[in-house]
């Protein structure tokens, strides 16, 4: 992604090796700072995945696949290290997928960076081509709403469910994008809406519990991204993700779901099978290191929520887009 900075325009990815260090964006940071943290221990690389420096499932599978080439490159235990690193998180299907890519070229002798580089750049390719399946969708005066971040912070360049609005809006087609701010931690308000003005595509943030008001007023397509596709079209994404799918349903708007082949997990058969990671309810109580919520009182803060098959109009993927009822065409 090209961003601008002090020192003028500069093109960077969410995460890549250098100098046998893992070198990313501490997206926390963002939009205020943009900081660059850097990595020598996979352990430490497992941490920023966990804590959230890096996020968003096909960056989490990029750094995971470094990590394993920092273990690799010191001699650790790759048993060991591949189980230390799935357990950072447990919902992104990206993550496991990318450490068994990684154990697998690595048993087979491949050099762990070039196949450390080899996975990430896989990753872009594969948004590049979501990009150029899904543009065509979106139409000139097209008002398109998304939800957290799956734009190239989460996949380590282009995204998922930005790549077509990238694309549509550099073939010259002029929309609107409604950008939810994604509770607690405001996903879609600090990382979305700062690469949407990265590229002056015309936006605005809306509060979650807005997307009702503006879906009835008018509009023409919802995309979102997705962190696991269960092998019957079941997907778990950001949480808030459902609430639109529904709305979408009720008012015939038609709802995708844009992620590569690597987030689809054929050996979840429903999304009822879909781990959904509870995360820290100081995520929601606590703002600035200020409680904000009454003390004594308890929060229930799961990062994702699962989304059924039968509200999805498509899933766009590097392969074309295809219905639920499609997608086991791309079982591997």
């Amino acid at each position: 992604m090209r961003v601008r900075t002090e020192n003028g325009d500069r093109d960077i990815r969410a995460v890549w090796f250098e100098d046998g260090r893992v070198v990313m964006i501490d997206q926390r940071r963002l939009p205020h700072e943009l900081v660059f943290v850097s990595f020598d221990d996979y352990r430490d690389v497992a941490e920023a995945i966990r804590n959230m420096t890096t996020r968003g499932a096909p960056s989490i599978g990029a750094t995971a696949a470094y990590a394993m080439c920092l273990a690799a490159l010191k001699g650790e235990d790759l048993e060991t290290a591949a189980r230390d690193i799935k357990a950072a998180r447990p919902t992104a299907n990206d993550l496991f997928y990318a450490v068994d890519r990684m154990a697998e070229s690595l048993a087979e002798g491949a050099d762990p960076v070039e196949a450390a580089d080899a996975y990430a750049q896989s990753m872009v390719d594969r948004c590049i081509a979501i990009g150029e399946y899904g543009a065509p969708l979106i139409k000139d005066g097209f008002r398109v709403m998304t939800h957290c971040n799956a734009g190239a912070l989460a996949t380590v360049d282009v995204g998922t469910a930005l790549a077509p609005i990238r694309k549509a809006w550099a073939d010259g087609r002029r929309f609107f994008v409604y950008a939810s701010e994604t509770r607690p931690r405001l996903q879609g308000m600090q990382l979305t809406a700062w690469e949407l003005n990265q590229e002056g595509i015309d936006h605005a943030i809306i509060p979650d519990g807005a997307s009702g008001h503006f879906i009835r007023q008018g509009v023409d397509m919802i995309i979102v991204g997705a962190d696991r596709i269960a092998a019957n079209g079941d997907f778990a994404n950001k949480i808030g993700t459902f609430e639109k799918a529904v709305l979408a349903k009720e008012f015939g708007v038609p709802f995708y779901v844009a992620a590569p082949i690597s987030t689809f997990d054929f050996d979840t058969a429903t999304g009822e099978d879909i781990v959904i990671e509870n995360r820290s309810e100081e995520e929601v109580t606590v703002v600035a290191g200020n409680r904000i919520a009454p003390v004594g009182s308890p929060a229930l803060n799961p990062a994702f929520d699962m989304t059924p098959a039968r509200y999805v109009t498509g899933f766009i993927t590097e392969k074309g887009i295809l219905r639920p009822s499609e997608i086991e065409k791309v079982r591997g």
